[in-house]
């Protein structure tokens, strides 16, 4: 199975379909007829061939492909690869071999046929496509230029830009939390979670729950699990010490557990900062006292830890890698500002510094008022500073340490470099049903 599976990969091209087609003539064949020329001494100098009228003018690519598309370069039968050949092709060695594609590739395969874009709905494809670790991070972004038309996906590993994301209304709906392959969107204006899978276009509206200040809550997002299968959870934490938990199992909001007395309320939460999940508990960020909420989502306990923040910090964010608890924030003193990285000490609870942007990088912010916002999970994180007169993308590796410029993102049919106004990571998967 596995050489099958080979095999039929090395025959696919992910940007092309080419077809198999020897030479019309074996190399052996000219080796020997240029052999026997030799030995019977035949064999001469050719002169130059003046043709008798002008010179054949230059046909375009399109015409050369038409021609070749009509037949008029003659290819032997036997050498093209038969249609049947590929009619009983397998189906669960297809599906193996698309399940094995990169995510990128699939915004292409699905426009090939109406078979393969059915895929989607196939339980065994599903199967096959949960069988196989998708564990690179993507992140999804729309721009300030066009809230609803310029969406995209950015690819850290390829350090491309895919257009355009999908969006599940027509509305201004701000992705605020994600797990899992899927995206949570909260519509302030009209009061809505929306739960979507950016790459399936599959989405759903969630009910109606009891937030009375919808522009002041922190967002969260649980599996249940290590998969989409077995269902998710979104949270959501006011500044009064309210909170509500969507279960997608029982598609309702519940309040399990209670706020503990040993907690201030009014809550001072870092609105900014999204929410990390390490071990199905989420942390919140919160700014007075300086420390994180956290919230347990399989029990309900919630608790609370008084961490001082690094001197002269101003927005931060927190970030997770393989369990860790990372700090992203600007330290700004006088007119300098750097970005820094910090680490949460578990036997402390103090923030340790682990790595700083270069200080080359660091030059272009000087004397600038600069403002930040990042989102990442798994160990790999995007920082947007912007100021009047700049707006940087950059990415961050946690284990590898090493910093990237995202390169300018630019609409299809378009010439302007956008603005992105709000990003989030998530892991893209196939499977993942909201």
């Amino acid at each position: 199975m596995n050489g099958g599976i080979a095999i039929a990969l090395n025959m696919f091209e992910l940007n092309d379909l080419k077809f198999i087609v020897a030479d019309d003539t074996p190399a052996d064949d000219y080796y020997s007829l240029v052999m026997a020329a030799g030995k019977s001494g035949s064999c001469k100098m050719l002169e130059p061939f003046e043709p008798p009228g002008p010179p054949p003018s230059k046909k375009s690519r399109k015409g050369r492909n038409l021609e070749k598309l009509h037949g008029s370069t003659a290819i032997p039968e036997a050498e093209v690869m038969e249609q049947d050949i590929w009619k009983e092709f397998p189906e669960d060695l297809l599906e193996a071999v698309i399940a094995r594609l990169p995510i990128a590739s699939f915004f292409r395969f699905r426009s090939v046929c109406r078979k393969w874009n059915s895929l989607l709905e196939s339980q065994s494809f599903s199967q096959r496509c949960a069988e196989i670790p998708q564990g690179n991070t993507w992140f999804y972004a729309f721009t300030h230029d066009n809230v609803n038309s310029g969406t995209m996906y950015y690819d850290p590993s390829m350090r491309k830009w895919h257009h355009p994301a999908y969006r599940p209304t027509k509305m201004i709906a701000l992705p605020v939390a994600s797990a899992g392959g899927l995206v949570c969107f909260l519509d302030i204006g009209h009061r809505k979670f929306y739960v979507c899978n950016p790459l399936t276009r599959s989405f759903k509206e969630l009910p109606t729950g009891s937030v009375k200040v919808w522009s002041r809550i922190a967002v969260g997002m649980t599996l249940n699990g290590n998969s989409t299968t077995g269902g998710y959870k979104v949270m959501w934490v006011g500044r009064d010490g309210e909170y509500e938990v969507y279960d997608s199992v029982k598609n309702s909001w519940s309040r399990p557990g209670s706020m503990p007395s040993n907690i201030k309320v009014p809550l001072s939460l870092n609105f900014l900062s999204q929410a990390v999940s390490v071990d199905n508990t989420l942390c919140f960020m919160r700014s007075d006292p300086e420390g994180i909420v956290s919230y347990n989502m399989d029990t309900g306990v919630c608790k609370q830890f008084i961490i001082p923040a690094p001197l002269h910090l101003s927005d931060h964010s927190l970030a997770e890698c393989k369990g860790r608890i990372m700090l992203v924030g600007l330290l700004t003193k006088n007119a300098a500002t750097c970005v820094c990285i910090w680490e949460l000490q578990k036997m402390t609870l103090l923030w340790k510094e682990v790595d700083r942007m270069p200080n080359v990088w660091c030059l272009e912010f000087y004397g600038k008022h600069v403002r930040m916002t990042c989102s990442g999970n798994e160990g790999l994180i995007m920082l947007q500073m912007r100021s009047r007169q700049m707006n940087r993308l950059v990415t961050y590796n946690v284990m590898s340490r090493e910093w990237l410029k995202v390169p300018g993102c630019v609409v299809p049919r378009g010439r302007k470099q956008q603005r992105v106004a709000c990003c989030i990571a998530f892991n893209p998967c196939l499977t993942a049903t909201a």
